[in-house]
């Protein structure tokens, strides 16, 4: 319905408390724009792991029959989307194992590019997999290891994987957090009451009053357990590469990621897009929800006034009934709706996070003209998309991005925009703290990709020398 790139995964984890699950579905539930396609829990009670999974939203899985049944007081849950694989519930994390290290579960945030080579491999090896999925690849890993203790086995099952992996284990005395040595993902670490507790963003922390403390680091392995808590670095150092993308769109604004907080980055791009790209007009419009920060900071850098002149629909689920008559822009039409007294007459500047296709931002110029616009500037808080995500976003493939196959004043004729402006990748990394351009990845801006992508799937720079000669 919204043509936006997918949130990836969303992660949480929690060791020592005795309300484990019930906190578990609490983080998901506000993880939950990081994915709505799956959820699952397992639980540990100290000697066995159970697991209760599902497709759709979090509170739609989880019934109280469910959630008592997933006893003890250790827990990891996940929330997915597809960036890898099929919809299914064969797909929905975390996937529960037993091997010869005994019960281990896993949900993983992230992607393998070379998972599918991996797979194929295992599956010539005899392997049988269940699912589609790039994790599952990783318990197999495991399951086939030699090493001595199952934290020997994921240490080995990731050393010379290139991808991104935010990561999650739970045994039944343990719960293991794992990330990938640039970091792509995050992963953050709080405090409840004295229990350790793991979520891919703060937002979860804040609903059951958890603390931030700090990220697990790129690299890093934290293992919690009746001993404690202790952490190493098994992996080789690699320049750190935090995914800019969510900082731009697919955080919460109330979270802190990577350190930082995403309102904050994301009011900054808006000032900064003011300055590089300014519009005569006279009010400033987001497009919810994800437009409003960068919005707010444009406003306040212009000087022009702010107006929610556009009205999302919170209520939309993921499928609806469509009428039989045929209503122009129906799927734009359920989601936003205009304020016409607040547009009528004006002279608006519409902001939003990003284009991927063009066709719903098309669709968006024209509902705010209707509703009596007399112009209409569209200004994006991010550079150009240009090239797809290999790390755990779901995006489309290059022919698709409008921005790779076009200039921004043709993409601004498709829009029927009357000026269309881009935030610079410089204002961007500056906005959220990296003016040097050292530790965020922005390879769907530059087609510069950070790893090999893999042999099943070369590299951007690499598909266009193929497609050169």
């Amino acid at each position: 319905m919204f043509d936006k790139f997918r949130e990836e995964c969303g992660v949480f984890g929690i060791f020592g408390h005795a309300e484990a699950a019930r906190l578990t579905y609490l983080g998901l539930y506000a993880l939950q724009h990081r994915g709505q396609e799956s959820a699952g829990i397992v639980s540990s009670d100290g000697s066995q792991l159970r697991a209760e999974r599902g497709m759709g939203h979090v509170n739609d899985i989880f019934q109280e029959k469910g959630l008592s049944q997933l006893s003890g007081s250790a827990a990891v849950g996940h929330v997915r989307y597809s960036t890898a694989g099929k919809v299914s519930i064969n797909e929905a994390q975390p996937f529960l194992v037993k091997c010869g290290f005994g019960q281990i579960a896993l949900c993983h945030n992230g992607n393998l590019p070379d998972a599918a080579e991996s797979r194929h491999r295992l599956e010539m090896e005899g392997a049988i997999f269940s699912s589609t999925s790039d994790t599952e690849v990783v318990l197999h890993r495991i399951a086939r290891s030699r090493a001595g203790n199952v934290v020997d086995a994921i240490v080995e099952s990731l050393k010379d994987e290139e991808g991104a992996f935010s990561m999650l284990f739970a045994t039944p005395g343990s719960v293991i957090a794992v990330r990938d040595p640039r970091g792509f993902r995050p992963l953050c670490m709080g405090d409840l009451d004295g229990v350790t507790v793991f979520a891919s963003e703060t937002c979860a922390f804040d609903l059951i009053g958890a603390t931030y403390i700090r990220d697990v680091e790129p690299g890093e392995i934290v293992i919690v357990d009746s001993r404690g808590l202790r952490s190493f670095y098994a992996f080789e150092p690699k320049r750190v590469t935090h995914c800019v993308f969510e900082h731009v769109y697919f955080s919460r604004p109330d979270s802190m990621v990577f350190g930082r907080s995403v309102n904050k980055s994301r009011h900054r791009m808006g000032k900064q897009l003011a300055r590089e790209c300014p519009a005569e007009a006279d009010i400033v419009a987001p497009v919810p929800d994800s437009g409003v920060a960068a919005a707010i900071g444009y406003a306040a850098e212009s000087g022009l006034k702010f107006r929610f002149a556009l009205v999302r629909n919170h209520y939309v689920g993921r499928t609806f009934i469509e009428p039989h008559s045929q209503i122009r822009h129906f799927g734009v039409k359920i989601k936003l709706n205009p304020v016409r007294d607040l547009i009528e007459g004006k002279r608006v500047v519409l902001i939003d996070d990003s284009i991927v296709r063009g066709t719903t931002s098309k669709k968006i110029v024209k509902m705010v003209r209707d509703a009596g616009a007399t112009e209409v500037h569209m200004r994006i808080s991010c550079p150009p998309t240009i090239a797809p995500c290999y790390y755990g976003v779901d995006t489309p493939t290059k022919e698709e991005l409008i921005a790779a196959r076009y200039s921004i004043e043709e993409i601004r004729r498709y829009l029927d925009a009357d000026s269309l402006g881009y935030l610079s990748i410089k204002g961007m990394l500056e906005a959220v703290g990296d003016p040097g351009d050292t530790k965020y990845c922005t390879a769907c801006y530059t087609g510069d990709y950070p790893t090999r992508i893999g042999s099943h799937d070369q590299t951007y720079r690499e598909r266009e020398a193929v497609a050169a000669d």
